[in-house]
């Protein structure tokens, strides 16, 4: 595989980055993440997705984004990242953090409230001035996806530069290790329905536990934990998979007898292996095609492109 990007965009961004324009940005940041994961644990997770998929689209502030497929009616804590910006917006003084870069610190700083490991995040994204529903539903992992088209998911979104095709830089382990990030929150009866009544790769017991609150008509947005030990950052998530227990087709694929069972296994039994694999992922995730320099924008407001 090619490396993702050029050795520009990755010199663009730097742990240090605000320092000098706004030291006071990330205490903000965590401050309020913080605040808003005490009042409700789960907010953790959705902050966690929304900067997930945030990496794989433009910006998924907008609206065309926000209601894509994957998105609609289960991407959340839109308010906090509001929040967050006006907060840090107050205390810089002027409009100076840009909402990915927000997003992206967000998502570390609720892994870390929620018990999960820390990372250094590179810094000095701007954000995107386009969106797109069409690629939001392209390029958002399903979960209804096997493993071949979640490795493919990973490995095949690129662009072009120079007569180069540049991959995004994740690979089947980042997939395994990223999706880690499923010990946190819950999953909509709509979207795992067919798996507790028609697939064979799940623990029966377990199948039957999840039927008593996801009928096979109606309750789809009924939810159900991606994890039992759901607001805490720990390797539950990987030794359910083992046992069959995945709630999503999406998580079991992972463990079913394919080439990431290995890497499965060796999670279920090491939670230290897992966090250091997880933040290494999450930084190159986090460094997946930055607009750097003059591109982009700061936003004013995160929902809407600053005119």
């Amino acid at each position: 595989m090619l490396p993702f990007a050029t050795a520009s965009s990755k010199t663009d961004l730097s742990p240090s980055y605000y320092d000098h324009v706004c030291p006071e940005a990330l205490p903000t940041i965590r401050r309020v993440v913080e605040d808003a994961v005490t009042q409700e644990r789960r907010m953790g997770a959705s902050l966690l997705r929304l900067h997930f998929h945030d990496c794989f689209v433009n910006q998924l502030y907008i609206d065309s984004e926000k209601n894509a497929a994957p998105n609609a009616n289960s991407a959340r804590g839109f308010e906090v990242i509001d929040r967050i910006k006006s907060e840090v917006d107050k205390v810089c003084r002027r409009s100076v953090v840009s909402c990915a870069d927000i997003l992206t610190v967000a998502a570390r700083d609720s892994v870390v409230a929620l018990g999960g490991p820390s990372w250094k995040v590179k810094l000095g994204r701007r954000d995107s001035t386009t969106a797109s529903r069409t690629t939001a539903n392209v390029d958002i992992p399903s979960p209804f996806m096997d493993l071949p088209a979640l490795i493919q998911n990973f490995e095949n979104q690129g662009y072009h530069k120079s007569g180069f095709t540049l991959n995004k830089g994740l690979d089947k382990d980042d997939l395994v290790v990223l999706s880690g990030a499923h010990t946190l929150g819950f999953a909509q009866c709509g979207t795992f329905r067919g798996r507790i009544y028609n697939q064979t790769n799940i623990d029966p017991a377990f199948a039957r536990h999840l039927q008593i609150n996801c009928p096979q008509v109606g309750g789809d947005s009924r939810l159900a934990p991606l994890d039992p030990t759901l607001a805490s950052f720990n390797k539950r998530y990987f030794t359910d998979l083992v046992s069959k227990k995945g709630v999503l087709s999406f998580d079991q694929a992972l463990f079913d007898g394919g080439k990431t069972d290995g890497l499965m296994q060796k999670y279920s039994t090491n939670q230290d292996d897992f966090w250091e694999d997880f933040a290494e992922s999450m930084i190159k995730m986090g460094n997946i095609k930055p607009l750097t320099g003059n591109r982009g924008q700061i936003r004013n407001n995160c929902r809407e492109v600053t005119n």
